[in-house]
């Protein structure tokens, strides 16, 4: 039984993906992007839809005036950038690695109905790009 050949994001998103709520401190953020591995997360409100993005990149001055200056973090929506780059679970692989080419996200949350339904990866991305060629 040959196992099914990538198509869409949907066929390699990650449904369990960390996301993060708006009122949840820059450093909660920064432990959760740390124990992932994860570039960025996306900002959820309480019925799961994407209200925002926030990278390491956004939050790493934060987290290392913090250390120095043994400060309160700020909350993730004091931070979060409300224009999001996301796509839909039926784009094709392939449109979405010419998307990635440039200087665009590492991650792209993946919305359906205006719900969050995961998050889609460079990483993903390449390993799918692989597997395609190799049939």
């Amino acid at each position: 039984m040959s196992q099914k050949q990538p198509d869409t994001v949907r066929d390699i998103m990650s449904r369990d993906c960390y996301r993060v709520s708006p009122e949840a401190s820059v450093t909660t953020l920064a432990q959760g992007l740390a124990l992932h591995r994860l570039p960025g997360a996306p900002v959820v409100d309480s019925a799961d839809r994407l209200i925002g993005f926030i990278s390491e990149q956004d939050v790493l001055g934060q987290v290392l005036d913090s250390v120095y200056n043994d400060g309160e973090a700020p909350l993730v929506k004091e931070m979060m950038r409300n224009e999001v780059l996301s796509v839909s679970p039926n784009k094709s692989i392939t449109d979405l690695a010419q998307e990635m080419r440039g200087p665009k996200p590492k991650i792209y949350p993946v919305v359906e109905q205006n719900r969050l339904v995961g998050t889609v990866t460079r990483r993903d991305v390449l390993i799918a790009l692989l597997k395609i060629r190799r049939h």
